[in-house]
Parts: C-alpha cells; structure tokens; sequence
C-alpha cells in the first residue's frame, strides 16, 4: 500500500475516536461545511494544517456536503530545507499544493516591539487576498483544541477578558469570507500521536525569530506559559483542559460583572432592580 493510503487509513480506523469524528463532530455542530462551499485549507508545514489537509480530502469524498476544496501554502520566506520539508511531506501525503512567496519574515525581522503580532497581521491578509483570488468563500486553519484553551487563559491573563478562538467567524475585512477551523475539538496529543504512528516528521516552528531563540524566556513565553500551567494543572485534575472548554459554553449571564456585544458595554447593575 502506497504510503499516502496508509495515512488515510489510520485517520479512519486507527485514530477514528481521536481524530476522525471529533472531526466530523466540529464540522456538523459548528456548521462548518455547506453545500456549494469553495474552502482554502491553509497548510503551514505543521502537523496540525497537514492533518486538517487529509481530513479535508477525506470528507470530500464520503461526506454528505458537495463542495470544492483547495491546498495552499504561503512561504513567508522559508529557508530552503523548510521550504522542502513542506513539499516534500505534500508528495508523500499525495496533497495537490500550491505554494505561493510574500516577504513577511523579511518585512518584520527589525520590529523591536510584537514581532509575532504582526507577521500573525500580515500572514491573514495574504491569505484572505489568496482566497478571494482563487474564488473561495472560506478558509480553514489547523487549530486545534490545545489553541482554543490557551487562547482563552491568554486572553483573561494578559488581555483582561474572557474570549476565546471561535470555531467559524466572518473576516471583517474581507466581504463574503469566513475562516473555519474544523480540528477545533481535537487535542494535540492526539495529532502528535497520529503523526508519531505514520512516521511523519513536521516543521515545529519555521519563524527566523522563533528559530534562534526559542529557548529564551522571552521568546513564545506566554503561550508556552499556558502549555505549562495546563499540563501542570491536568496532574491533580486530567479534565481541566475540559472543563475550561466547556465553561465557555455554559456562561451563567446572571453571575457575571459586566460582558461586551459588539461596540457595547453591559454590567449586572443594568437590570440589577429589575
């Protein structure tokens, strides 16, 4: 069996329960995929965009929904061995790539001041103009779970608010397109295990900045933070990724200080004597 075939299958049977339908689950709950969809899967050279790649392709062919999918990767400015690696493991993995050149790394390497801030900027707007440019009405990133909880402990410790990364959301600044994330209910784990079981090696992190200091305190520490202070957490309580999760679908309105709907502010005085 050609390898590419042997990674399909153990999606669908090996990692069924992990992977597979947690999967499945997210597109059909969260409504992610609709019929006539025309959907940019953004492959960053990761595991987790490769992953959400083959579950993509998987869907397409057995799933319920008609629709038209297409593969891209934007090379910030990869050096060459990482720019390989990506195309490399698109061969193996038998995923029709497109990969297209901007000039981020180049343009943010002499940022004093959230670096990281504005490539993340910059890298959206590419692939937003990409996607309006091939036709497309969606773009799928390969978030998984592990982002969404950190996210949210990010955004309470750092920002002062409680949010979190949304399965689906509408590009603000680019009409008629959305931004799906259909491994939103998959852990990280289980990704490094299914890439671990097929052999499958990933670019960990290709940032230029990242990649000379990714030991330091200062470099990724917040989110690297977040990574320890869960798994930390998880040895006296193994749900608490969870639990954090499910607490953001279960907001008790009546016990909360004050909460923001688009441009307004609210507080519990408000109908406090009501």
């Amino acid at each position: 069996m050609e390898k590419y075939k042997e990674i399909e299958k153990s999606i669908i049977k090996k990692f069924r329960k992990d992977i597979w339908a947690k999967f499945v689950k997210a597109v059909i709950e969260y409504k992610l995929i609709e019929e006539n969809d025309k959907i940019m899967v953004c492959i960053s050279g990761g595991k987790d965009s490769f992953l959400l790649a083959k579950c993509m392709e998987e869907i397409k062919r057995h799933g319920k929904f008609d629709f038209e999918v297409c593969y891209v990767c934007m090379n910030p400015g990869y050096n060459e061995k990482n720019k390989e690696l990506i195309l490399s493991n698109a061969k193996t993995m038998n995923i029709d790539l497109e990969m297209f050149d901007s000039d981020i790394f180049d343009i943010v390497k002499d940022v004093d001041r959230s670096p990281c801030y504005l490539c993340a900027r910059m890298r959206r707007g590419c692939l937003y103009a990409k996607a309006k440019e091939l036709g497309c009405n969606k773009i799928a990133l390969g978030h998984h779970f592990d982002d969404v909880i950190e996210t949210t402990l990010l955004s309470m410790f750092y920002g002062a608010e409680l949010k979190t990364m949304m399965p689906k959301l509408h590009s603000e600044n680019f009409e008629g397109l959305e931004l799906i994330r259909p491994l939103y209910l998959v852990k990280e784990d289980d990704v490094k295990a299914w890439a671990k079981y097929n052999g499958l090696t990933f670019l960990n992190c290709a940032c230029r900045f990242t990649e000379e200091n990714y030991e330091k305190d200062e470099t990724n520490s917040k989110r690297l933070s977040m990574k320890r202070l869960i798994s930390n957490l998880k040895k006296d309580n193994p749900n608490i990724d969870y639990n954090i999760f499910k607490a953001l679908d279960n907001i008790n309105m009546n016990c909360v200080l004050g909460w923001k709907n688009d441009k307004e502010k609210h507080s519990f005085l408000d109908e406090y004597e009501k």
